[in-house]
């Protein structure tokens, strides 16, 4: 099985590059990922891959123009045949007035996020943990999902004299159980070690949803008090770092955030940072232009503090990149892939006796923005959603359509839970969330099933 090729070969190949006559300045990043997937349906295993890729980015300044060309060669020839299409590229772009220069060179933060054992995890040890969730389904009931375990190598060189590397590996077991009268439980677990990941857990929580929401029945759609669990508070975390924490949007007026700084925006209880330095979660110590990562606060008890900043949006804004810049060529501009909730002091239980009529959310699917600056998001409810009266859960319900602004929810949050998990929507990002009970979530649609 292959592993990691290590900072001394990926320096070579980058450093490989360097040497363009014409270039006034070179930027290399190499990734390195290989891992294995296992995919189960059925309760039985029905998919076992492997797989290997590597890539190779280069970025050449010449003359104030910019260009980019890649490759999955990693080797000193492929890196200096994809600088040499790069530098080609350069001669006939525009010229790129805003472009703030390649990052200096910057000592980088320590972080530990790989774990040999998870990177290298076999087939059977996979299938092993599938076996162990698959183990807690009950009878008339079914377990679909996926085990995933990988590991990754960043490195980036650049003829600034930068030169980072960082080796991560990460464990995703995901599973929905169905089967009964109509009823659908999920669970997952992300973590750095496959060790941390508990099969026979994930089994339980998804097999425990799946029982509880038997028969769901119509409810009509509404305003309703809401008890988000963390893979739906995920989704919002995600959805607003995506549509306004970042730099480039807030600097050009298209964020919620943008021209707001001080201002509330959430319920004092809401505390978010993006925080890739968190020993034992997943985060890379630098970005994809070699800038060291910061730990950033965005919105501090209520109050919007800052976005996230990559080098050019940094130039906009007469600021310094807090190194979220993302690989090359990236006209979205910067957000956050580490974004974390801070926890309160609440249990789920407390939140539900706290609710007099509302629902209780497992996750949401099929998500998408209606309007960024207004932070509105539509969806789906699934795998699992009851109504709650009285403080208590009563029966489930059938799926139904969000159309929520994401601000609108976290200005009305009443309590935050105080355990947190890890959950991911989009690439290279990992939120770490709490339960959520929130005042007033619209609900605008509802389904048959």
């Amino acid at each position: 099985m292959p592993g990691p090729v290590g900072p001394g070969e990926l320096r070579r190949v980058a450093e490989a590059a360097f040497d363009l006559p014409g270039a006034d300045g070179v930027e290399v990043l190499a990734l390195h990922e290989w891992g294995g997937l296992t995919r189960f349906a059925s309760s039985a295993i029905h998919q076992s891959t492997w797989r290997e890729d590597t890539g190779v980015r280069v970025r050449v300044v010449a003359g104030g123009r910019v260009g980019v060309a890649a490759t999955n060669d990693l080797s000193e020839g492929g890196a200096r045949e994809a600088a040499a299409s790069a530098l080609e590229m350069a001669e006939v772009a525009a010229p790129d007035p805003l472009f703030p220069g390649l990052a200096p060179a910057a000592p980088v933060p320590e972080k530990r996020a790989f774990d040999e054992a998870t990177a290298a995890a076999t087939p059977k040890r996979r299938a092993d943990m599938v076996a162990a969730l698959v183990a807690r389904i009950g009878e008339g009931f079914r377990a679909a999902g996926a085990l995933e375990t990988t590991g990754t190598e960043v490195a980036l060189a650049n003829t600034e004299g930068q030169f980072c590397y960082a080796p991560a590996s990460q464990a995703t077991l995901s599973t929905v159980v169905s089967g009964g009268e109509g009823g659908a439980g999920t669970a997952e677990r992300t973590a750095v070690r496959l060790d941390e990941v508990d099969p026979e857990a994930v089994g339980d929580d998804a097999f425990r949803r799946a029982r509880e929401s038997q028969r769901p029945r119509h409810l009509a759609p509404g305003d309703y008090e809401v008890v988000l669990e963390p893979l739906a508070v995920a989704t919002l975390a995600a959805f607003l770092g995506y549509i306004g924490f970042g730099g480039k949007a807030i600097e050009e007026g298209r964020s919620a955030f943008s021209g707001r700084a001080g201002e509330r925006v959430a319920a004092e209880s809401v505390t978010i940072r993006d925080d890739a330095l968190v020993p034992g979660d997943p985060g890379l110590p630098f970005d994809f232009e070699g800038t060291p990562k910061q730990r950033v606060t965005l919105i501090d008890r209520g109050v919007f503090v800052s976005g996230v900043y990559d080098r050019r949006s940094a130039a906009q804004g007469g600021r310094a990149s807090t190194g979220h810049g993302l690989p090359a060529p990236n006209p979205e501009g910067p957000f956050p892939l580490n974004l974390v909730l801070e926890p309160g002091d609440a249990t789920l239980e407390q939140m539900i006796a706290s609710t007099r009529r509302g629902l209780l959310v497992t996750r949401f699917h099929y998500s998408n923005v209606v309007h960024p600056i207004e932070t509105t998001i539509t969806g789906m409810t699934r795998d699992g959603t009851w109504l709650i009266e009285g403080g208590e859960v009563r029966e489930p319900v059938k799926n139904l359509r969000f159309t929520q602004s994401i601000l609108g929810a976290l200005s009305a949050v009443e309590l935050v839970g105080r355990d947190t998990t890890i959950a991911s929507e989009f690439f290279f990002s990992a939120s770490r969330v709490p339960a959520l009970k929130i005042a007033s979530f619209t609900f605008s649609g509802a389904s048959d099933h």
